[in-house]
């Protein structure tokens, strides 16, 4: 695949990252960015892990993951909102 640019309105010059993957161990479950997403990338699953958090409290069941890479768009606007920043973009190669 060719490499990708684009223009923002301002004229200046973009290269949309797209999601690889995202860290589970540090994913939360907020679910922010699953919410911020309108082009049905992430998906909240059962979390593969159990534990606490540096706090003690329990960490919740659902963590999200890359469940339609296709879709991205490359905005990154999930891993801008991410409290834990646990999202991987790369530049299309």
């Amino acid at each position: 695949m060719a490499r990708i640019y684009g223009y923002t309105r301002g004229g200046d010059p973009w290269t949309p990252k797209f999601i690889q993957s995202i860290d589970m161990e540090k994913c939360i479950g907020c679910g922010r960015c699953y919410k911020i997403c309108g082009r049905d990338v992430l998906m909240p699953i059962e979390k593969p892990f159990e534990g606490e958090d540096e706090y003690g409290d329990d960490l919740g069941n659902k963590v999200m993951s890359v469940a339609n890479p296709g879709n991205c768009i490359g905005c990154e606007a999930c891993a801008r909102i991410c409290p834990k920043k646990c999202h991987l973009h790369v530049e299309a190669a």
